[in-house]
């Protein structure tokens, strides 16, 4: 029997293999990259999970245990899918746990609602995750000795091993046979070659073949859980959850962040390109983002002012599954309340005067406009109090009977170097006209004018008592600074924060308060 030398070959084979090698190399790659990359974590990702399952996503991050696991699963499952379908071994199986693994991916972030992770080929409903899984399901259902691989050639030997102890077939048959098997086990193990040279391009282009770029941390892998960014929000260094404490029958974390980021104002002295900056950095998605991280270091509150943004914001977060406590800054005008309405029917949990607006009052004895919107506060069921950047507020309200459920007081060390001097300080230069002080002696740098009488009125006050400008607006570092606030008597500390600096100053607060703590003040919280 001659061998049919015209025998046209069919490309379609061989196009698939191709096509399933290119989907393996991608898994294959992606695993590959987070494995190398120190610190990896799925967190960032499924942080901004809002569809499907987002509630039992956001439970693993809130679980180091299940995160762990996750991270492992998915890291590994990448590389033996990957391996499975760029060689072509168990292939039906690595296509169906692909499919698996994509979807998860899918429905954490679907490409049809908004996302603050980047990625590719993805046009509303249609994105990469989605297109392999199609593709997948191809393999997944293509029979294993139609591509070539090396179940294909574990097939081959198995039929030739049994040809060879039960042969039926002639002289010209067998060598036939011989001639396609060599032929086909060059085929077949056509991608262990490729694999070498593709990990080997990998491997130089990662630097892992330099002592140097090896202690880079870098990679461009940004599919499915994807690594970009995730280092500098990887939850795996959270310490442990913020502790809490409870103003009446609210429960309150320790740390509450503050909304001035979040509005788009920082004090940033002469810096007049800061606060646009901040407005762009902060999305609505980017603030809600945030929000998720706080939850998950067990932050259950915020300090924001009342307005349509704020409240626009925390109602998509809560619609999402977001369980995060609103206390309100409000801004009272005389006899209306509208303000203060405002942040009632949109869900505060809590409200109180802002510092500015009771510095005022006070300074002008129009006391009467600060206890009517407390009283009012109250009267809602509301937790009620004020801040104020003058110690003279909180001793104001407590000699004339004005009773809060809290007070809010600027409280930080003076001992950095752009503090403003001593000899020009003055606890309502916040509420004077410019006109009425000298530019070149008084600088915005200051919030705390003297420390030492706010710890003093506190020590006899058993009011709840939350600091804020504990930073001094970012001039003192957050282990002094809080453990400063704590000792000298602040029941819960308000701090403004990045995305980045959620994590740390989670940190530093748990390590403050579990550590030997020189308080006096007993706890009023």
């Amino acid at each position: 029997m001659k061998m049919n030398k015209n025998k046209k070959i069919n490309p379609v084979p061989l196009f698939l293999t191709i096509l399933r090698i290119l989907v393996g190399w991608h898994f294959l790659y992606e695993g590959i990259s987070k494995l190398g990359l120190p610190g990896w974590s799925s967190s960032a990702y499924l942080m901004q999970s809002k569809w499907m399952l987002s509630g039992f996503f956001h439970w693993i991050i809130a679980h180091p245990t299940a995160l762990a696991v996750t991270d492992f699963l998915n890291i590994w499952g990448l590389i033996l899918i990957g391996l499975g379908l760029f060689l072509g071994m168990l292939t039906r199986a690595a296509s169906i746990s692909g499919i698996f693994l994509l979807l998860i991916y899918y429905i954490a972030n679907p490409p049809f609602m908004a996302s603050g992770t980047p990625a590719e080929a993805n046009y509303y409903i249609i994105n990469l995750n989605l297109i392999e899984a199609g593709i997948l399901i191809v393999f997944a259902s293509v029979n294993k000795d139609y591509l070539w691989s090396l179940d294909c050639l574990l097939n081959q030997m198995m039929q030739r091993r049994k040809e060879k102890i039960f042969p039926q077939k002639d002289n010209h048959e067998i060598l036939e046979t011989g001639i396609n098997y060599r032929r086909e086990l060059i085929k077949n193990l056509a991608s262990i070659p490729v694999l070498g040279l593709a990990f080997f391009g990998m491997a130089k282009k990662n630097g892992w073949f330099s002592f140097e770029e090896s202690n880079l941390e870098k990679t461009d892998a940004t599919t499915s859980a994807t690594v970009m960014s995730a280092r500098m929000r990887d939850i795996r260094e959270l310490k442990g959850q913020v502790p809490k404490g409870k103003i009446k029958n609210v429960e309150i974390s320790r740390i509450v962040p503050g909304g001035n980021l979040v509005a788009g104002f920082a004090h940033a002295r002469d810096l007049i390109y800061v606060s646009p900056l901040i407005k762009n950095y902060f999305t609505d998605e980017k603030v809600i983002e945030t929000l998720w991280l706080y939850e998950t270091c067990g932050i259950n509150t915020v300090i924001f002012r009342t307005d349509e943004q704020t409240i626009r914001i925390l109602k998509k977060f809560w619609q999402r599954g977001g369980k995060i406590q609103w206390l309100a800054q409000t801004y009272p005008k005389e006899a209306d309340l509208s303000n203060i309405k405002l942040a009632i029917d949109a869900g505060a949990i809590g409200a109180f005067v802002m510092g500015g607006i009771a510095d005022k009052l006070v300074y002008e004895n129009q006391l009467e406009y600060l206890a009517k919107p407390i009283e009012y506060i109250r009267s809602q069921g509301l937790i009620a109090g004020t801040a104020g950047h003058a110690t003279k507020v909180p001793m104001t309200c407590v000699e004339n009977g004005i009773e809060t459920d809290f007070f809010m007081k600027t409280f930080h060390d003076d001992r950095y170097w752009s503090a403003q001097p001593k000899e020009n300080r003055s606890e309502f230069m916040h509420n004077l006209d410019e006109s009425s002080y000298d530019r070149a002696q008084y600088h915005d740098n200051l919030w705390c004018a003297s420390a030492s009488d706010v710890t003093a009125f506190f020590q006899k006050c058993k009011t709840p008592w939350i600091a804020y400008k504990v930073l001094a607006a970012g001039a003192l570092n957050p282990e002094e600074a809080f453990r400063y606030a704590f000792e000298n008597g602040a029941d819960f500390i308000c701090v403004g924060m990045f995305d980045f600096q959620v994590i740390p100053n989670a940190n530093v607060v748990y390590n403050t308060l579990t550590s030997d703590l020189k308080r006096e003040r007993p706890w009023f919280a």
